[in-house]
């Protein structure tokens, strides 16, 4: 074991950075396919037939058929996101978590300590919600219903805190952010599966060649959109006057101020989608006459669903743009240092165009976005892919690959920055 170790240490720190996040992504795959403890798989898999188009299905691909499966990580991650998303709008509204927002690494490492309680306290309500609708199942557990549902929250919610834990180790000692990895693997994982199943309609000839051609064609240029969109950024040209302290002149140099396309991410097709299924999941298991129609229309792939879920994600791109950036502080911290928009007087002005061209480039992001979610729909109904693709999962896979690579560009400049300047100091001292 400390021979192990020992080697390790001689790997060169990207690629022990690349291993340690392999081997922990590893693991989390491997707790995937742990039962809970008191179920019956046969039923379970007969349940998430029936209600793969409701909320369970939202949250069983992001964990990666976990929930499926009703593993120890059934609830995966998202509880941490529900909890990190609370904490944020929260820090807009109260007063303390502002304050905390701007005090530094000690103020961040606090939120990050609420944003962990949140997380427990999540898992256990959803656990407790997850387990007491599977217990109202016939022949879901053969264990009593309230030694199930005791047992399933102390597992699910154990299982969240450990992932929670795997996340931090990775953005810690591995490389790229250890959440956003996680999601990525529980929903690369469904990959092989999903391409077997085409090449098992391409070999039956339930699928034309010519089709699967147009679907690779397809899955590539939505790919390039997604990268293109991602990376494109509204440039701000910002000037800062000199200012002279003491005997050393500061400023006058010309910078600009970035404006992503799509600031929001993927928060607003989770939540648009989260706030639609959620009702139709509730009526399925009433089993009310007006709310089972209420769900045949809020079903996906009906025109009623698509509208409503382009304008929720419409909606939730401009709120939490606006949560997430203030133009008034952005122009105040400018002025502050003596920074000012050629053509744009400082303050009130600033705010004021900044909000605007925020306003405009968001629109053109929400679009994008909506365009990207509601593909999914066209494919399967149009063309009859076996196969789900594109919506918030393809949105999340994109987005952390490339902010890994970029990560991974970053530590490779670091060390040949670092060899560059060792290898001066050694000539300068010869």
């Amino acid at each position: 074991m400390i021979g192990s170790l020992s080697n390790i240490a001689k790997i060169p720190e990207l690629k022990r950075r690349v291993i340690f996040t392999l081997l922990m992504l590893l693991v989390y795959r491997l707790g995937v396919h742990i039962p809970t403890p008191g179920i019956n798989t046969a039923a379970l898999k007969d349940f998430f037939s029936k209600y793969q188009q409701t909320l369970f299905g939202v949250i069983d691909m992001f964990t990666g058929g976990a929930l499926e499966n009703f593993s120890v990580f059934s609830l995966g991650i998202m509880p941490y996101i529900s909890a990190s998303i609370i904490l944020q709008l929260l820090t807009v509204v109260v007063p303390h978590l502002e304050r905390l927002s701007k005090e530094g690494e000690a103020g961040r490492k606090k939120i990050t300590q609420y944003t962990r309680y949140g997380t427990v306290v999540l898992s256990l309500i959803q656990g407790m919600g997850i387990s007491i609708g599977l217990s109202q199942t016939e022949n879901m557990v053969y264990i009593s219903k309230y030694s199930f549902v005791l047992l399933s929250m102390i597992t699910l919610t154990a299982g969240t805190a450990f992932i929670m834990w795997l996340g931090e180790q990775i953005t810690e000692h591995g490389i790229g952010n250890g959440i956003s990895l996680i999601i990525f693997a529980g929903i690369v994982a469904r990959m092989p599966s999903a391409l077997g199943s085409t090449i098992q309609l391409v070999q039956t000839g339930d699928m034309g060649f010519l089709v699967l051609l147009l679907l690779l064609a397809v899955m590539v240029i939505v790919i390039a959109v997604i990268v293109f969109m991602e990376r494109g950024q509204r440039r701000i040209p910002v000037q800062y006057a000199k200012r002279v302290v003491g005997r050393r002149v500061y400023g006058g140099q010309s910078t600009h101020l970035p404006l992503k396309v799509n600031t929001a991410g993927v928060i607003p097709p989770i939540f648009a989608s989260s706030l639609i299924i959620f009702p139709a999941t509730i009526a399925q298991f009433l089993q009310v006459p007006i709310l089972t129609s209420i769900t045949g229309w809020l079903r996906p792939g009906t025109g009623v669903y698509e509208l409503l879920y382009v304008a929720l994600i419409v909606f939730f791109c401009y709120f939490y743009t606006a949560v997430t950036f203030n133009p008034i502080d952005v122009a105040e911290n400018m002025k502050k240092y003596g920074g000012y928009i050629p053509g744009i007087r400082p303050g009130k002005k600033t705010s004021q165009y900044i909000d605007k061209v925020l306003t405009r480039i968001t629109l053109g992001g929400a679009i994008y976005v909506s365009a990207v979610c509601v593909l999914p729909s066209i494919l399967i109904s149009r063309f009859n892919a076996p196969f789900y693709f594109g919506g918030t999962s393809l949105l999340i896979v994109v987005g952390v690959a490339l902010d890994t690579l970029t990560q991974i560009e970053t530590h490779m400049i670091q060390r040949h920055y670092e060899g560059f300047i060792r290898t001066g100091r050694i000539k300068g001292r010869r």
